[in-house]
């Protein structure tokens, strides 16, 4: 997959930001601010060095209120707004793509924007996930109390299935192995963050040939 997008793209990417509710902006913008000082602090002193306490001073908040943004300390690292934007993309898709076609024509869309945004922050989350093991296993959490569950609604919802159906899920699970499977050939290999919408896309294509060899 080319990473090359139209220009206006960036542009579409936050007019799906400001299009959401005033009071989302808000925490949107918080959350952020807090990540950004956590994610300064963990490069500066290493993550299990940081504390909770340190990233509240830093964002000149109370404990609690981290606490009200982020469950846990990892959740500072794996949490993102991204979700919510990429179901909306996804049910812009033709109707006529299929199911795992709709979903690598999203992933085309959204992984380049976010690069051009985030690359810093998306290279040092990768990064920290890569070294520090209770954010590999926080990842996979937030991946199924976050992304999984919103692909099954979007995948349902295109369907026209409940998200509880048992094929939904195994789709969904299915999408996020092979994401996963991008993250640790990340990892364990030598591509660059820029490389991982392409080994997102060549494992959906494998995906939607059916895994065959």
């Amino acid at each position: 997959m080319s990473t090359s997008h139209p220009e206006h793209a960036l542009d579409r990417l936050e007019d799906r930001l400001a299009r959401l509710p005033l009071r989302e902006r808000k925490k949107l913008r918080t959350r952020r601010a807090i990540q950004d000082h956590a994610l300064r602090l963990f490069t500066e002193q290493g993550y299990d060095q940081t504390t909770v306490e340190q990233i509240a001073a830093a964002a000149e908040i109370s404990p609690s209120t981290f606490f009200r943004y982020f469950p846990t300390k990892e959740d500072v690292v794996v949490t993102d707004e991204y979700d919510p934007i990429m179901a909306e993309i996804f049910r812009d898709q033709p109707p006529e793509l299929s199911t795992v076609e709709a979903l690598r024509a999203t992933l085309r869309e959204i992984l380049p924007q976010m690069l051009d945004e985030d690359l810093e922050v998306i290279n040092t989350r990768l990064r920290l996930t890569a070294e520090v093991p209770a954010l590999r296993s926080r990842t996979f959490e937030s991946m199924r109390e976050g992304t999984a569950a919103m692909l099954c609604e979007a995948v349902g919802a295109r369907v026209g299935r409940p998200p509880t159906d048992r094929e939904v899920q195994a789709f969904t699970w299915a999408v996020i192995g092979v994401m996963q499977a991008a993250m640790y050939q990340w990892i364990d290999g030598d591509a660059t963050a820029h490389d991982m919408p392409d080994l997102i896309d060549r494992n959906l294509d494998f995906l939607s040939r059916g895994c065959r060899f």
